[in-house]
């Protein structure tokens, strides 16, 4: 009698930064059921945070490669893709590539938060407020995204001093739960983890996005193309050799 597939994940880390990829894991693996196994990648190039940008257009270009890479060096088929980073680089190109769901941080954020109805934002970096008001419309949650509150330092700086972390985020959630707002979602893998800190803080509930990611990607609530199988469309020049043996469509 065969034993039924363990299910298996793919977790991409589109910075180049592998403490966010450590922290990333460190919420997210007890939360994995018995069996189940995660594959963990970081990206190969591009920022050590995404913070601006261009950070997010080279980053999209690196959660392919991370995704391309880790399919053609195994035939094991994934059951979900989960993009580490709240802006989502690459979400659907690689949505349309991938036989699987696939989700980002951002994206399942605005699933959970949208169930309590209007949601704010927490997150570092003042130039990641116009990406998520985009993002968010882009994925249709535009009118209920009522307010995106940033802290001074980015990501990478609230990562490597939880103190200050934590007295600018407490501050910022007080700030975002004036806005006429039914949950705050603190956004960022750096911030994985901090919503549990500060909870008891803030009197709306907050939503960590590196948790939402997996619950709404376990539930296959992650929107998927429908395709039967990976591959790329379009033939490739110059890009390594993952790339070129999963453009497999042609």
């Amino acid at each position: 009698m065969d034993l039924p597939r363990p299910r298996r994940y793919l977790l991409i880390n589109p910075n180049t930064n592998h403490l966010t990829t450590q922290r990333l894991q460190d919420v997210l693996l007890p939360l994995l059921p018995q069996g189940l196994q995660l594959d963990v990648r970081t990206a190969r190039f591009g920022a050590q945070y995404i913070a601006c940008e261009a950070s997010h257009a080279v980053a999209a270009h690196a959660c392919l490669d991370a995704w391309a890479a880790q399919r053609s060096a195994s035939s094991d088929a994934l059951d979900g893709v989960l993009i580490g980073c709240f802006g989502d680089p690459g979400l659907f190109a690689l949505r349309e590539a991938s036989a699987c769901p696939v989700t980002g941080l951002a994206e399942a954020s605005f699933i959970q938060a949208a169930s309590h109805g209007p949601f704010a934002i927490v997150t570092g970096g003042e130039r990641w407020k116009p990406m998520l008001h985009r993002l968010a419309g882009s994925l249709g949650f535009g009118p209920q995204l009522r307010h995106i509150e940033t802290v001074a330092p980015t990501g990478a700086a609230l990562q490597a001093d939880p103190d200050m972390a934590l007295a600018c985020l407490r501050q910022a959630c007080q700030s975002a739960a004036q806005s006429g707002v039914s949950s705050i979602i603190l956004g960022g893998a750096g911030l994985a983890g901090y919503a549990r800190l500060l909870q008891a803080h803030c009197d709306l509930p907050l939503i960590d996005s590196a948790q939402a990611g997996w619950d709404v990607l376990h539930g296959q609530l992650a929107p998927k193309a429908p395709t039967e199988r990976d591959g790329f469309y379009a033939p490739w020049v110059g890009l390594p050799q993952a790339f070129i043996s999963m453009s497999t469509w042609m």
